[in-house]
């Protein structure tokens, strides 16, 4: 273990179960705000088709002929 030391300090029947809650509050926290700024989240979670000047992209007209 890198920091055994610090379970001298820290009891770890406290810093493992506060260490993941952090981790817990921290994760929803960027969920909600990928949720909240962004218009194409809040569509992929209902599940819309995509946008259809995404999915069609214009083709090159250059011909590479191939040997």
């Amino acid at each position: 273990m890198n920091q055994a030391r610090m379970w001298l300090v820290v009891r770890p029947s406290f810093g493992i179960p506060f260490f993941l809650s952090v981790v817990a509050v921290v994760s929803l926290l960027v969920h909600f705000s990928v949720l909240t700024n962004t218009t194409w989240f809040p569509a992929f979670l209902q599940g819309s088709a995509p946008a259809a000047s995404a999915a069609a992209a214009p083709a090159d007209s250059t011909v590479v002929a191939s040997r």
